[in-house]
């Protein structure tokens, strides 16, 4: 029977779920999570390893010599040295597709949530500003209508072509850029431009690209400052996809109107992170993959992915060719 180690099972399960699909592959090492200088060991005699976001570098893989599988559990597989794995002959797979319709739910929450500021409203009412008011309605923000708006999209795979179709119920105008591997048709109702023509014309910006070399950094300064002053930026894809010091800059600075993240480039942040203190900048947790039903999706992929493997046929192998 093959050991199978799993580093760090917590946050994809943190006991809602059930182990049984996994357990009947092999003898199963469960931990919740794993620092760094516990990955050797704890993955010692293993031939097949799972990871969420415990980091398995060339020189860790040299002390398991019995590994032949490393699973991430997740989309994005950049915590693993996939070319080091290649040359070990190590098959690294992933989960693609798994949160989409989670993840673009929780776009579009966080967007209302700039549009509209519900907690704050609510926790107003409930403090007695409501109870006190002269008026049948007051508000303490702002509010802001979507339709008639532009949303420009930065990515335009699977979650980036899924947000376009709500941004459309949403009576938005939908602007696109991407790799050019998966460009809108005419019936999308989408325009594909350069990644300047979309930071200019767009009133919301979401990120929906992969974290690359390319992408790294790729909202900075100079691109931010050709956003519209009245401009909101959502990212829910990968924190180092911008430069955080700039965007606090121009969030404190009034040069844009507000943000709303779900990853940090350090996660979790450090106490210093200049968006902690941001104007008009909301922070969420890196939640948006992890209702229940996405989370079920993705074991249930990654246990498949396993016995695929065992079975030879491997399948959502990201380090072949």
């Amino acid at each position: 029977m093959k050991t199978i180690v799993v580093l760090d099972g917590y946050t994809l399960n943190p006991g809602d779920l059930s182990w049984s699909g996994l357990e009947a592959l092999g003898e199963v090492r469960l931990y919740d999570r794993t620092p760094p200088e516990l990955i050797a060991k704890r993955a010692a005699g293993a031939e097949i390893v799972l990871t969420n976001k415990t980091p398995i570098t060339g020189e860790t893989m040299a002390q398991l010599p019995l590994l032949r599988y490393i699973g991430v559990l997740a989309t994005g597989y950049n915590i693993v040295d996939t070319e080091a794995a290649k040359r070990r002959g190590i098959a690294v797979t992933n989960v693609p597709a798994y949160g989409t319709d989670s993840v673009v739910q929780f776009v579009f929450a966080l967007l209302l949530e700039l549009c509209h500021r519900v907690q704050a409203h609510s926790d107003a009412v409930r403090a007695g500003e409501w109870t006190t008011s002269p008026d049948f309605s007051f508000t303490c923000s702002s509010q802001l209508e979507l339709a008639g708006k532009t949303m420009g999209l930065i990515g335009f795979g699977r979650i980036g072509s899924a947000a376009a179709r709500v941004a459309q119920a949403f009576g938005m105008r939908v602007l696109a850029v991407g790799s050019g591997r998966r460009q809108p048709s005419e019936q999308e109702g989408v325009t594909w431009v350069t990644l300047e023509e979309l930071l200019r014309q767009s009133d919301v910006v979401s990120l929906h690209c992969p974290l690359t070399l390319e992408t790294e950094g790729l909202l900075d300064a100079r691109r931010l400052a050709l956003m519209k002053p009245a401009a909101l930026l959502i990212n829910t894809s990968r924190g180092p996809l911008l430069r955080e010091q700039d965007l606090a800059d121009a969030l404190n600075e009034g040069r844009l109107a507000g943000a709303a993240l779900d990853v940090l480039s350090v996660e979790p942040p450090s106490a210093d992170n200049p968006l902690l203190t941001a104007h008009n900048c909301i922070i969420t947790p890196h939640i948006a993959w992890a209702t229940k039903e996405a989370r079920a999706r993705l074991l249930d992929t990654a246990v498949q992915n396993v016995k695929a493997y065992l079975e030879g046929r491997p399948v959502h192998v990201v380090n072949e060719g």
